[in-house]
């Protein structure tokens, strides 16, 4: 399995990010629609949940503030690559994805109430998570902090300074937490946690100075500081990889077919195609797994 640090992903044809306040809103060309040319695995399709088969519709949540992962376009479209790959996994199986923007902090507890079938939206495959779902990875990303432009600061050392993160995140809720611990423990002035309800008031924040730095994904901070360069630069290496992975009801046995498509899509060569015209394909995996993180 695939286990390289993401490499820098901004790249000619992604379209940007329709972020706000001073973030770039450029838009770039239109991705290629994989799914298209997708034929039903009909062995996955099999393994669908009978209802999901009848509606021949899988509902998603999805929170499309964290581009290139999943954003709105100019036109209002949930775009992404994660949203390509997910529309050639629904087309192995012989359905349509359904998108339903939501909250990313709201997207577990819709799936464990029923408002959706499946999450699609960078969720970290952690032994926490797996307690309320099954989560079915497709994925390899870690995270990384991101600073002001011009700005003297190291990730060793982020003691009293002000770190903007998206509510719900990993690493809101236990990065930027144990990084200020490990200060307070020190007898160093704690770190000041600003929790925002999307990706883009997170990246805004730091450059309008209402923070210091910024954590999130990889990807996602890579590709921030890349649509903009002139206010903007990587603070640090990325650490702490994880899967990415698909939340599922626990009881839904939607997962088996989820795992069957995703490896469908990675076996006939699909998969690392949509990864590699979106410039992400550092992160691709050989398989897919159902709960593959064992340890933390």
């Amino acid at each position: 399995m695939k286990k390289k640090l993401l490499a820098a992903i901004a790249a000619a044809g992604i379209a940007a990010l329709a972020l706000t306040g001073c973030v770039d809103n450029s838009t770039g060309a239109d991705s290629t629609k994989s799914e298209s040319n997708v034929a039903v695995d009909e062995a996955a399709a099999a393994l669908l949940p009978a209802d999901i088969k009848e509606a021949g519709v899988i509902k998603v949540g999805i929170d499309p503030t964290y581009p290139p992962n999943d954003y709105k376009d100019d036109a209002g479209n949930i775009v992404g690559w994660e949203v390509e790959l997910f529309d050639a996994v629904a087309a192995k199986l012989g359905v349509k994805a359904e998108y339903n923007a939501a909250k990313f902090d709201n997207i577990i507890p819709g799936i464990e109430g029923g408002k959706y079938n499946v999450g699609v939206s960078s969720f970290f495959d952690k032994l926490e998570r797996q307690k309320v779902v099954n989560m079915v990875s497709y994925y390899i990303a870690g995270s990384q902090f991101a600073s002001r432009k011009g700005e003297s600061l190291s990730v060793d050392n982020l003691c009293g300074l002000k770190v903007a993160a998206q509510n719900g995140t990993s690493q809101y809720l236990e990065d930027v937490p144990g990084m200020s611990k490990a200060c307070t423990d020190a007898g160093k002035a704690e770190i000041t946690l600003l929790g925002f309800d999307t990706q883009d008031e997170a990246t805004n924040a730091v450059m309008v100075g209402k923070a210091d730095a910024m954590v999130a994904d990889s990807p996602v901070v890579q590709y921030a500081v890349a649509q903009n360069s002139d206010k903007l630069a990587l603070l640090g290496d990325i650490y702490a990889t994880y899967f990415y992975a698909m939340p599922v009801a626990l009881d839904s046995k939607l997962d088996l077919a989820l795992q069957a498509a995703v490896q469908s899509l990675i076996d006939d060569g699909t998969y690392i195609d949509i990864l590699t015209q979106w410039g992400v394909e550092a992160g691709a995996i050989e398989k897919s797994e159902i709960n593959a993180e064992k340890t933390k």
